[in-house]
């Protein structure tokens, strides 16, 4: 059963929101220099498929997870790993 708890949630939304974040920035961004191109949010699904969809498979793995934690680990651990990313993307684009 796929749930999400405490800063599972928090940590999902801010990989989210950093996301919208970084698009809305790449949008502007795109449509201020005059070269928008509407290709640009493919890169946006392609990272969710990469980034959102194995830590929902971790979740959905942890009631298998003989110790109950390791699996919650690795989620956090590659849920910072993602914020991180977006944070230094962010940090980029601004420089």
């Amino acid at each position: 059963m796929f749930t999400l708890t405490g800063w599972m949630i928090y940590t999902m939304w801010a990989i989210f929101g950093l996301m919208f974040i970084d698009f809305l920035i790449a949008l502007f961004r795109s449509l201020k220099e005059g070269s928008f191109d509407p290709t640009f949010v493919l890169g946006y699904l392609k990272d969710v498929l990469y980034y959102v969809l194995p830590l929902i498979i971790v979740v959905y793995l942890i009631p298998i997870d003989p110790t109950g934690w390791i699996l919650v680990i690795g989620y956090f651990v590659f849920g910072i790993a993602v914020i991180l990313k977006y944070l230094l993307d962010i940090k980029r684009k601004f420089q």
